[in-house]
């Protein structure tokens, strides 16, 4: 991996961690003051959890469907469209050979 690369990565992987600390610093704050209950207070932090890896799902799916944009673009088969030929190839094969 380019170092430039690892630098971003890093970068991100801090900025998160970053966040999630001063999120969570906010809610026992919040928690101190009674603005909001220990309950209250968790279940922020796990509804903010579970937008989050909603939002990593999404990101994720949408680079795999690029990805396959990509590689069709190029000329790559997919795993399906190969074992369909395969099996193709495969029957043919069975049929010369029964018929030889």
């Amino acid at each position: 991996m380019s170092d430039l690369l690892k630098k971003g990565f890093h970068l991100g992987i801090g900025a998160a961690i970053s966040g999630k600390e001063m999120f969570e610093k906010m809610v026992n704050e919040m928690v101190k003051r009674g603005e909001i209950s220990p309950t209250q207070a968790k279940s922020m932090v796990n509804n903010w959890i579970a937008k989050g890896e909603t939002k990593d799902k999404e990101w994720n799916d949408q680079a795999k469907a690029r990805m396959q944009d990509q590689f069709k673009e190029l000329g790559f088969v997919s795993r399906e469209e190969y074992e369909k030929l395969e099996a193709r190839i495969q029957r043919l094969e069975n049929f010369y050979l029964d018929n030889k």
